[in-house]
């Protein structure tokens, strides 16, 4: 099962950090990240720009476009994990070990179907 672990975290803290800080962040991940890579679990993960650069589309008839985030949120969506797992615990499990190396905000864990035009959803 493909599981989606959405990175949530207060934006202006997270772009308030030192290079030395952010870079000690990441460090502390690629020791997640290189695991999960080895064990073949790590699909795509993105690290998202911030919310500035954002632009929303409001699914509306017809769909208005906005400058920037449209979330009533403090914390906001920084980044996401895909990765397979064999059960929503160990999903859970590779999120409490993110959220060790990566503290603040919060992980929402999510299973996702995968969709390719031309193959079956999965």
């Amino acid at each position: 099962m493909l599981y989606a672990i959405l990175c949530y975290n207060d934006e202006k803290v997270v772009t308030s950090w030192t290079q030395a800080e952010d870079d000690a962040v990441m460090a502390r991940l690629a020791v997640v990240h290189d695991r999960l890579t080895a064990e073949g679990t790590l699909g795509p993960a993105v690290r998202l720009r911030p919310t500035a650069a954002a632009t929303t589309v409001r699914k509306t008839h017809p769909p208005v476009i906005l400058d920037g985030p449209f979330a009533e949120t403090k914390e906001q969506l920084l980044g996401f994990y895909v990765l397979e797992c064999q059960s929503q615990d160990e999903a859970l499990a590779i999120s409490r070990e993110l959220a060790e190396a990566n503290p603040g905000g919060s992980y929402e864990i999510r299973p996702v179907s995968l969709f390719l035009p031309g193959h079956p959803v999965r």
